[in-house]
């Protein structure tokens, strides 16, 4: 056992054993003020909400630990238990070239992972999800997302995969920066793509129809100067009764998408005061903001892993013995996760900033009382927890939590009265 494995070994435990404990910091506090509603919101969530979400929330949080455990157990399967060269073996059985080997290599490798997901998915979705009252996908619609999720896989994963390891091979020791400055360009290109040609595959997306909401929101949009491609709404009924809206595309793109479930759980003015705040996160930048954090950091990972796959130690502390292009792809995917796993409480911080600055948009362009209205009650019809424990809450929470967001809103509120 090398130096560099005792390393990613002592770091994946880390990792895993801090997940476990803030989740069972997380579950005692929910269990905790189970019993009670936080009195802050005693007029507008039931007790019987309240514990409904208590218990939807550690009925996850026991799943996810199950899958903290599989994923570490996981890692070192295919790691130093020799699950990579077992696969390399297969790969390189279909006497192929050796970047077609690669793409067997890389797309088994995937396609193991998603089998090997599925009970837990399966599970979460009709076990957890039906328990509490939200799941309301089919087994037919289930198996139809599968299949076509897998083969969207296929059909982007095989000439991305190629084209990299094409340039591993053959563009030189700055193979590295070819392949960043493509990645780039695809993951521009499909944040662009995404809303006409890939979301359609899976929910019907309608436009807003006539009526009170539309006029409020084409209003709000016109106050704050946002143009985009159309107010459509999604039919997330048919899979979950849990709402939502997002803004998703680029440029001439940028689409505003709300779930049918959020627009019957609304008023209009609230749907309004949630559409504010997502036009808060634009108006500040941060959309472009993490654009090119995503470029950046990209960068610093194709650059690692350029040095990294040409060092011997990287594949044989690692369980591999035969050094590769494929190989070093999919080490880096396993093993960088466990060093970035520290940076989670950093991104969750700028995160909840950025939740702040855009609560604090909508407060300035629509109305402060209808968002906290409309807050309260996505946190009950989505059963998120009230009473998170702060420690784990800021470690892996991207929102903050309902009380101190909640405050927030009214510190703004008195402010501005």
């Amino acid at each position: 056992m090398t130096a560099w494995t005792l390393i990613v070994l002592s770091f994946a435990v880390i990792a895993t054993l801090t997940g476990l404990y803030l989740s069972l910091r997380q579950k005692a506090s929910v269990l905790r003020y189970r019993s009670a509603v936080p009195a802050r919101f005693a007029e507008k969530v039931s007790l019987a909400a309240h514990q409904k979400a208590a218990d939807y929330t550690v009925s996850k949080l026991s799943l996810g630990r199950i899958g903290q455990i599989f994923g570490l157990l996981l890692l070192l399967f295919w790691t130093i238990g020799g699950g990579l060269a077992w696969l390399d073996g297969v790969s390189q059985s279909f006497g192929l070239s050796a970047i077609w080997t690669g793409v067997a290599f890389l797309m088994l490798f995937m396609l193991i992972g998603q089998l090997l997901e599925l009970p837990m998915e399966i599970y979460s979705t009709f076990a957890i999800e039906a328990r509490f009252g939200f799941n309301k996908m089919t087994a037919g619609l289930f198996v139809s997302d599968l299949v076509k999720q897998t083969a969207l896989m296929f059909v982007i994963g095989v000439p991305i995969i190629w084209v990299i390891l094409s340039l591993m091979a053959g563009a030189g020791e700055l193979w590295w920066l070819y392949a960043w400055a493509f990645w780039t360009a695809f993951m521009l290109f499909m944040i662009w793509a995404f809303p006409t040609f890939i979301a359609p595959l899976f929910n019907k997306f309608e436009p807003l129809p006539e009526g009170e909401m539309k006029t409020t929101i084409e209003a709000l949009l016109n106050r704050c100067g946002f143009e985009s491609n159309g107010l459509f709404v999604m039919d997330g009924s048919k899979r979950s009764s849990h709402g939502n809206a997002y803004f998703t595309g680029l440029g001439n793109a940028k689409r505003i998408v709300f779930f049918d479930t959020l627009i019957k759980q609304m008023e209009p003015i609230e749907t309004e005061a949630v559409l504010a705040h997502e036009l808060g996160h634009f108006h500040h930048g941060h959309v472009k903001k993490r654009l090119v954090i995503m470029v950046f950091t990209s960068l610093i990972g194709f650059a690692l892993l350029g040095w990294l796959s040409s060092q011997t130690w990287f594949y044989a502390g690692l369980g591999v013995e035969n050094p590769s292009n494929h190989a070093a792809l999919i080490l880096f995917m396993l093993v960088m996760p466990v060093f970035t796993f520290a940076m989670a409480p950093l991104m969750s911080y700028f995160s909840r900033k950025n939740e702040f600055e855009a609560d604090a948009y909508a407060v300035d362009n629509s109305s402060g009382e209808a968002l906290a209205n409309a807050l309260v009650k996505m946190y009950e019809d989505n059963a998120s927890t009230l009473t998170p424990d702060p420690i784990y809450s800021a470690w892996n929470d991207s929102h903050p939590p309902a009380p101190i967001r909640i405050d927030h809103i009214e510190s703004l509120l008195k402010a501005r009265a």
